[in-house]
């Protein structure tokens, strides 16, 4: 059963388990233009990327297999600062290299960025493929003791973005799929399919 919720000005939310989900990450559309933006959301914004407590662990274990994809600036900085940090709110999350880039993040020759945690996963190096949040984005989860919300994370960065998913008509959801089942399971996320068909089928 679709329970749904509304808070005035905000999107209205549903909730799928221990879940409270916006509407807004099937109702709006995404897809990565790195081709426009050049992965400014691994350089922008005043921190670093969120942790869990579990990443920290295995950053802890799996950084000397992931500091050849590193770039010297970025490993100067994990020695100063370390191969995480306790964000302004409390939080865990990635080091940057002198406030601005993540400290994992390497650029390419044409002036994007690539993550150096998912170079080394692609070359069989670890097992785990990005902090979930970066695999997420632009989906953003906020756990509270009772529940965690799920929400669509709106950023002028991502604009095109934004327009490639609205011209490929892919929905946010569908995007993140994989890192949305990473997270939270298949089973939760083929209820999202299903309150997604009924939001669709409630709006006809």
């Amino acid at each position: 059963m679709l329970r749904t919720f509304s808070f005035n000005y905000l999107s209205i939310m549903f909730q799928i388990e221990k879940t409270i989900v916006s509407e807004e990450i099937i109702t709006e559309d995404f897809v990565c233009n790195l081709s426009a933006c050049k992965g400014a959301c691994c350089v922008e914004g005043e921190a670093g990327a969120p942790l869990e407590t579990g990443e920290t662990k295995l950053l802890e274990k799996d950084y000397d297999a992931i500091a050849p994809f590193l770039n010297e600036a970025g490993k100067k900085s994990i020695k100063i600062n370390g191969k995480f940090v306790k964000g302004s709110d409390g939080d865990w999350e990635t080091p940057l290299v002198n406030d601005k880039e993540c400290s994992y993040v390497v650029f390419t020759s044409n002036g994007g960025t690539q993550c150096g945690i998912e170079n080394a996963y692609k070359a069989g190096k670890i097992n785990w493929k990005k902090p979930i949040s970066c695999h997420l984005y632009p989906v953003r989860v906020r756990s509270y003791s009772e529940f965690s919300a799920v929400n669509y994370h709106q950023w002028h960065i991502c604009s095109s973005a934004c327009e490639l998913g609205a011209s490929l008509k892919v929905p946010v959801y569908k995007f993140a799929k994989e890192a949305l089942i990473r997270k939270f399971g298949e089973k939760w996320y083929q209820e999202l399919e299903e309150t997604a068909n009924d939001l669709k089928k409630r709006a006809l």
